[in-house]
């Protein structure tokens, strides 16, 4: 056992030597620290605005595709007002106009003007 301890103390002792012998080898100065640190915040910095870029891209993307999504719901669903729209229109008389008609033609022309100014504000 001791032989064991004895050989590892002289194995770090030998390894640490040549590395500690490398590391005064080689003198850093102060400027060339500030330009080391320098370079690599530039980098960061490149990289956070890169990286705020990207994400301002995808958020508009998705504000993007959030919109057209909400103007195809709100056109279908114009689509089917007016359907039955006619279809009333078609069971009425003549001369006759019934609330439910009023109500649906009302209904189509606030979601037609809603549309319409998404559309219109598009960004």
């Amino acid at each position: 056992m001791l032989k064991y301890v004895v050989v590892l103390i002289l194995s770090l002792t030998l390894f640490a030597i040549p590395a500690n012998s490398q590391l005064r080898a080689v003198p850093a100065s102060v400027q060339q620290r500030q330009k080391i640190a320098a370079e690599r915040e530039a980098t960061n910095n490149v990289f956070s605005s890169d990286q705020h870029q990207l994400l301002q891209q995808e958020l508009i993307a998705r504000v993007v595709a959030d919109r057209q999504s909400q103007l195809r719901l709100d056109t279908e669903k114009l689509v089917a007002l007016t359907a039955e729209l006619k279809q009333h229109v078609d069971k009425a008389g003549a001369n006759i106009l019934s609330m439910d008609v009023i109500k649906k033609a009302q209904e189509i022309q606030k979601l037609a003007k809603s549309v319409q100014d998404k559309m219109r504000n598009a960004y």
